[in-house]
């Protein structure tokens, strides 16, 4: 396949090892041709690596497979156990697998993971999740200064920044890219 048809969560053969993208961007620097950028995982947990292609650059692609899997608790070494939505088999997921991913996932979500040869490699986590807030300042009375933000944890061990009105036990939806907070979520 072509460098410009890669997209996050693809795998990709480079010199004979396996990587997951997991992000892309593609750049059209003022001088000189356009070139992909991509930020790479390698299966084997060797760890990150980034590497630039020129669009027509050719790149030997690996079929992945994709299952709906249900987190069901943390191991608490960083890794957790995943159970397979078909046929109900449990898999235990490692931390260098996992990176932060647990830190958008309260128990019973549910997010695709992917397999190679029967081997899981990456986790797909949507885009945006709900969590709860469990522990946050209260709102100071009568400030009213736009894009003011507050410390807020969550269930999940997610820090992040909130607006001044979100009290604890409130549900957030918070964007799984960036951990950036988005709106308030009523039931």
């Amino acid at each position: 396949m072509k460098a410009n048809e890669i997209r996050p969560g693809m795998a990709v053969n480079l010199s004979g090892k396996l990587y997951v993208v997991t992000k892309i961007a593609h750049t059209k620097p003022g001088k000189g041709p356009a070139y992909i950028q991509a930020k790479m995982r390698a299966v084997d947990g060797s760890g990150m690596t980034e590497k630039r292609f020129n669009g027509s650059d050719t790149v030997e692609g690996a079929t992945l497979d994709r299952r709906e899997m249900e987190f069901l608790y943390d191991n608490g070494e960083g890794g957790g156990t995943f159970m397979d939505m078909e046929d109900y088999d449990q898999v235990e997921l490692m931390k260098d697998l996992l990176d932060d991913a647990l830190l958008y996932m309260a128990p019973n979500t549910t997010c695709t993971v992917l397999f190679h040869e029967g081997n899981p490699v990456s986790i797909e986590l949507p885009s945006a999740v709900v969590v709860t807030v469990t522990d946050t300042p209260p709102g100071i009375k009568g400030a009213t200064a736009t894009n003011q933000l507050k410390e807020a944890t969550c269930d999940t061990g997610l820090k992040t920044r909130v607006p001044p009105f979100i009290a604890n036990g409130e549900k957030i939806k918070v964007s799984t890219e960036d951990g950036s907070y988005m709106s308030r979520v009523n039931e």
